[in-house]
């Protein structure tokens, strides 16, 4: 299935999704992404380049994992992980931001910009600015700054400068906001690294074409270590970039059931989540460049949307995956907040590893359902990005007293410091 060829003559659109829906001033700057993209999508030798770079500089190809224990606990399935958490710097986004790093340096610009909810893009575009040598800002609502404060220091000490938006609910769509506004004043030496499948085109195209390196390695991985292909997919969605990386490998097996896993949070009810398809809350839209499905009142007001995990509290989704969905290939299902803890404390207790809570949706659902399913059949959980930035919300949710007692020491060492 390609989804990318655009023989209606409508580029950037997946059926009535996608679209580039941007201020007139940033025409011309869009419109040279599109060409130095199509250029290189078009060039075999830079994607050589893209995999030679990811191979010698992030440790890629990334295995696949048979989690042997918990598949045997839970009596059913068998489970297989992609760790797309030992990539450098902890997740899947490293891939789309070197990718767009050597696109940045094909068009001679020298400053880059970035959004990011959990921190790992910002870390990750941090950790390009750095090797490429680009001046790095990374706009991070005030919300997401408090609870991913460990990203924040990383991103800080690699040179980048990181602004605490406090707009709105001061969370991911705040942070695109301001990404947005500072593009128009400063395109002509400037690149927006959106880090998720969203966006005006080319992003939701360009990070997914960057992101195929994760089903592209898994597709062949699963048939050479576990003698064929899964017959479910589970990956987190917020905006879609490691969904759709991994379920571009796995497209045209229609025996491969691909499943999305949204941030139920607290559950139904508008704020509660931020669900757009599984609890059929949102409603279709146009904002921050593209038309797609939004969580938003009747006036086209944004809604406040929650969950655990930083990096799913979007209020919006890939238009690539709605299409996907509206044509019955993806399925998609909603994970709540207590869910995510459970399966994140069975998958460290079972396993031995720590997904990130967005990682951890995947994991609830996989694990829900692979319990019902046979031992002969098998799923594949697409494991984004590790916990260690979650500390913080984990040992909170966890109700960790050791945790706790050693903040509140630490606390009063500092204040004890200050006042003497």
């Amino acid at each position: 299935m390609n989804l990318f060829d655009f023989t209606d003559g409508r580029e950037g659109y997946y059926g009535e999704y996608g679209g580039t829906f941007l201020p007139e001033i940033l025409h011309t700057t869009i419109e040279e992404l599109k060409l130095e993209f199509r250029k290189a999508k078009e060039d075999p030798a830079f994607w050589q380049e893209f995999l030679q770079l990811m191979q010698s500089y992030s440790g890629r190809p990334t295995p696949v994992s048979y989690l042997e224990n918990l598949s045997k606990k839970l009596g059913g399935a068998q489970i297989y992980v992609k760790r797309e958490d030992l990539n450098h710097t902890g997740s899947h986004k490293i891939n789309n931001v070197m990718g767009q790093g050597l696109l940045v340096k094909r068009m001679g610009k020298t400053r880059i910009i970035a959004e990011t909810g959990a921190g790992q893009h910002g870390y990750a575009t941090a950790t390009m600015g750095a090797r490429f040598g680009f001046d790095t800002k990374i706009y991070m609502g005030a919300h997401d700054v408090a609870r991913q404060r460990p990203n924040v220091f990383w991103m800080e000490n690699m040179g980048a400068e990181v602004v605490a938006v406090t707009d709105g609910q001061q969370t991911l769509k705040d942070a695109i906001n301001e990404c947005l506004r500072d593009w128009v004043t400063n395109m002509d030496n400037t690149h927006y690294v959106l880090g998720t499948a969203c966006g005006p085109h080319p992003f939701p195209e360009m990070v997914s074409w960057f992101q195929s390196i994760i089903g592209k390695e898994a597709r062949q991985q699963m048939l050479d270590n576990a003698g064929g292909l899964p017959d479910r997919i589970f990956a987190c969605v917020g905006g879609g970039s490691n969904a759709m990386g991994l379920f571009q490998g796995f497209l045209d097996d229609e025996a491969v059931e691909l499943v999305g896993c949204e941030a139920g949070g607290l559950g139904e009810g508008k704020g509660n989540h931020a669900s757009r398809l599984a609890y059929k809350d949102a409603s279709v839209g146009v904002a921050q460049g593209m038309k797609t499905y939004f969580l938003q009142n009747d006036d086209g007001n944004m809604l406040e949307t929650h969950s655990v995990a930083a990096g799913l509290d979007y209020i919006g989704v890939n238009p690539v995956l709605v299409h996907l969905w509206e044509k019955e290939r993806v399925r998609f299902e909603a994970v709540t907040d207590d869910e995510v803890t459970e399966a994140l404390k069975m998958a460290m207790l079972t396993e031995g590893i720590i997904p990130a809570l967005e990682s951890a949706h995947g994991f609830a659902q996989a694990i829900k359902e692979a319990a019902t399913m046979k031992p002969s059949e098998r799923v594949l959980i697409n494991m984004s990005g590790r916990g260690d930035k979650d500390i913080f919300t984990i040992a909170d949710a966890l109700g960790d007293e050791h945790w706790k007692r050693f903040i509140a020491q630490k606390a009063d060492e500092y204040k004890a410091e200050k006042e003497g």
